[in-house]
């Protein structure tokens, strides 16, 4: 049975291999990626003269080890001095409670006392169930503190947030940047295997295409790509299809700037097939979006078969992942990279989408 994808075909099954085969090709593929990871090294610039170190602040374990529901006035004071404005943007923006502004009347006050209770007494088991798991957080910390030497480097005038974990409800982000800081809901990377995911409301709440990236190794790829959004806010509102594909490239793109090394599968949040399936497969890819569809529609409903979370690419095989186009974008800025040689990366950034695709020559095969 063949799959017909634009003008060319696909057969989704293809000739089984021997033994010999498949471990030939797989020790081809590994070798491959050590070579690329090899000259990504070389592409990177030296940051290791970058007086970046990054200590995440445990906001979730001064919450659960030392609130005291008998005493809940003295823990609000304690929390508010530990965490000054973190705690009001926990309180309010992430709890969704009054808080305790001078300015709220008294009884929303103390429904926020009320409510904060419950929620301890009922987030407490998942933060006892969390603690070894993220009991030393070292990895994460190192990995950020490199990240944000090569944001430092590409943006010397953005100030580094500090980094906060703190662990909210399973709907709250799984980061956000706050006014002084970076938050890291860690409710949201206990491990894809993890209860609350595979259960009917988690699964609900999450599909499990996406709750399989809940795992503590996404924590500094999806940390970047909110320190991208806060230096480049979203442009894409409105803009045709091919502006929102590259828009969205631009992403990735800077993400590789950040993460030199760190894997694709975890920039993309695609599976290794999928992302396998996107490289082999790009020119047709291409001619498929060229062929179906007007790249420069803005018809909101075909721009969203192609951007944004799904698990899969209506019209395409079975194996190409959501949110194609940001990898499509990603491709024509990589390709714009090298036609316009000396291209820093705040230019590309702040370029105009339109150009970024006529300049990049994008004819992939």
């Amino acid at each position: 049975m063949n799959c017909t994808f634009g003008q060319h075909k696909i057969n989704p099954y293809p000739m089984r291999r021997n033994r010999w085969q498949t471990w030939l090709i797989t020790m081809i593929w590994v070798a491959f990626l050590a070579v690329l990871n090899s000259c990504n090294n070389q592409a990177a610039p030296d940051v290791s003269h970058i007086p970046v170190t990054i200590e995440i602040e445990r906001f979730d374990q001064f919450m659960f080890e030392k609130w005291d529901t008998a005493d809940q006035g003295r823990s609000i004071t304690d929390l508010y001095t530990a965490f000054p404005t973190f705690s009001s943007d926990f309180i309010v923006n992430v709890i969704g409670l009054p808080g305790f502004d001078p300015a709220i009347p008294d009884s929303a006050k103390a429904l926020t006392f009320s409510e904060m209770k419950r929620f301890i007494r009922l987030t407490k088991p998942l933060y006892d169930s969390l603690s070894s798991r993220f009991s030393n957080i070292q990895h994460v910390e190192e990995e950020l503190s490199q990240a944000f030497k090569y944001v430092r480097y590409y943006f010397p005038d953005y100030t580094i947030p500090k980094v906060i974990s703190f662990l909210g409800p399973f709907d709250a982000p799984g980061i956000a940047i706050t006014g002084d800081a970076l938050g890291i809901g860690l409710q949201l990377y206990a491990g894809k295997n993890f209860s609350f995911y595979n259960s009917p409301q988690g699964i609900d709440l999450y599909p499990m295409y996406i709750s399989r990236r809940f795992e503590p190794k996404y924590i500094p790829v999806n940390a970047m790509k909110a320190v991208i959004e806060d230096l480049f806010p979203g442009k894409t509102q409105g803009g045709s299809l091919i502006e929102q594909i590259i828009e969205n490239g631009k992403q990735w793109y800077l993400l590789d700037k950040f993460l030199p090394v760190t894997p694709d599968s975890l920039k993309t949040g695609y599976t290794q097939q999928q992302l396998a399936w996107c490289e082999q497969n790009e020119g047709l890819i291409w001619n498929f979006l060229l062929q179906t569809n007007d790249i420069y529609t803005t018809e909101p409903m075909f721009i969203k078969t192609f951007i944004g979370e799904s698990p899969t690419t209506e019209g395409m095989p079975s194996s190409a992942p959501g949110n194609i186009g940001q990898w499509i974008g990603w491709q024509i800025v990589k390709k714009y990279h090298v036609q316009v040689s000396g291209s820093e990366p705040a230019t590309i950034m702040n370029l105009d989408a339109k150009q970024v695709f006529s300049r990049s020559k994008y004819r992939p095969k």
